[in-house]
């Protein structure tokens, strides 16, 4: 069965064009090697996945031609222990550790703040020389 029609059928991606660009930018790996979206996959083969920020390596167990439930998804691949417990270590470290543009309360200046900002920081009548006077 090829990779991208799978990771559709198992409910990584939305639709198989999208498993098709993630696994053409290097974002899939089929026991440990770079794939093509026609590589043909089997029972038993591992892959790691990309999705957003995240990792997940996976070990086929079944093939389905038609995307089912979320049910029947989750039963077509297994998870490795040590994938799960990456997942969680780099989830409590992204709450822990903050991205800081998310503090930014307010965003960009409009037109008429910036305004406000430059007419209170600069006295324009005083005249900047570099010259001693």
């Amino acid at each position: 069965m090829r990779i991208d029609k799978w990771l559709w059928a198992a409910r990584f991606f939305k639709t198989r064009s999208l498993a098709s660009e993630e696994i053409q930018k290097g974002r899939v790996k089929v026991n440990d090697l770079q794939a093509k979206p026609s590589k043909e996959i089997k029972v038993g083969d591992v892959l790691i996945v990309r999705q957003g920020a995240y990792f997940k390596t996976v070990k086929v167990l079944a093939m389905s031609p038609t995307r089912g439930s979320a049910s029947v998804a989750q039963l077509m691949y297994e998870e490795t222990l040590e994938s799960m417990e990456q997942r969680a270590r780099q989830a409590l470290e992204f709450k822990n550790n903050r991205e800081p543009a998310l503090s930014i309360e307010h965003g960009r200046p409009t037109k008429r703040h910036r305004r406000e900002i430059d007419n209170a920081q600069h006295d324009w009548n005083d005249r900047w020389s570099a010259s001693v006077d």
